[in-house]
């Protein structure tokens, strides 16, 4: 089963980080992403753009309305993404609370819906 684990993090926080900090949390996000590699977990994952890149659109009645940045002010914003393959959510839970960003913010773990062709 596929699980979406989306990692928030205090956009502050990650630049308060000193070079040296911030270059150690790559390193380990990387021999991370090759453990889950190895053992077969990996699907994709992906750091995101600043959260002052953000759109957000909406359409309602045929009117689409964009807004920059997030839809929500929020303490934490949304930063990556990790798709990963799991037995079950246990499964998926022990994998994501391994990842490094789960040290500094919090991992939303949810199971991917497949769609019936």
């Amino acid at each position: 089963m596929q699980y979406l684990c989306l990692v928030y993090q205090e956009e502050t926080k990650l630049a308060a980080l000193s070079e040296a900090e911030h270059d150690a949390i790559v390193s380990e996000l990387r021999d991370y992403r090759e453990y889950l590699r190895q053992s077969g977990h990996y699907i994709a994952s992906s750091p995101l753009q600043p959260v002052q890149t953000a759109t957000t659109i909406r359409v309602r009645n045929g009117q689409l309305s964009i807004t920059d940045g997030p839809f929500a002010e929020t303490k934490e914003q949304l930063s990556g993404v990790y798709l990963i393959e799991a037995r079950d959510l246990n499964d998926a839970i022990r994998i994501a609370s391994k990842m490094p960003p789960a040290r500094l913010g919090c991992i939303e773990v949810r199971p991917v819906k497949e769609l019936v062709a």
